[in-house]
């Protein structure tokens, strides 16, 4: 499996908060807070360092300690912009498409559904549903359903549901 520039960029973005919060951290606990290998934690760190983002001091023998530099700070700036930037695009995308399955919704007759899926992009049809006054419905196949697939919503109808 590889690994994106924006899976890389939002893990070095991840370093660089924790370390900022704790410039004392070991590797293996970053590793433990981000959920990922030591060796990952290693890996984006000498990159850290080889860009200049990151700084290396021995705090005793074997304890190491890292600070971010001002360059460091900046780059946390950007790639946290950045992030917020794509999290509010894909929100609104999301978004979009989940009105545009319930006006489909709407204009068949339908007042209630169900929603199928889970997620971050099922919580944000959720919200827009009751936004829309659109009443979710737990159970019953006899209701029209709102299905998560990825990054799509559909609008499926009884009949279209056993497929």
């Amino acid at each position: 499996m590889t690994t994106t520039t924006s899976d890389n960029e939002h893990r070095e973005f991840e370093l660089l908060d924790k370390i900022s919060a704790d410039p004392d951290a070991t590797q293996a606990s970053l590793a433990a807070q981000l959920g990922v290998a030591v060796g990952t934690i290693n890996w984006h760190l000498k990159r850290l360092i080889d860009k200049g983002y990151v700084k290396v001091r021995r705090a005793e023998r074997r304890k190491l300690k890292y600070i971010i530099t001002p360059e460091g700070i900046s780059l946390r700036a950007r790639l946290a912009l950045d992030y917020i930037q794509t999290s509010m695009s894909m929100y609104r995308l999301i978004r979009e498409r989940s009105l545009k399955a319930i006006e489909i919704l709407r204009k068949a007759g339908y007042s209630e559904v169900r929603l199928v899926g889970e997620g971050d992009v099922a919580e944000i049809c959720r919200l827009t549903c009751l936004e829309q006054n659109l009443v979710l419905i737990e159970g019953g196949d006899f209701y029209p359903v709102l299905k998560i697939s990825e990054l799509k919503v559909n609008a499926l109808f009884e009949e279209e549901q056993s497929r």
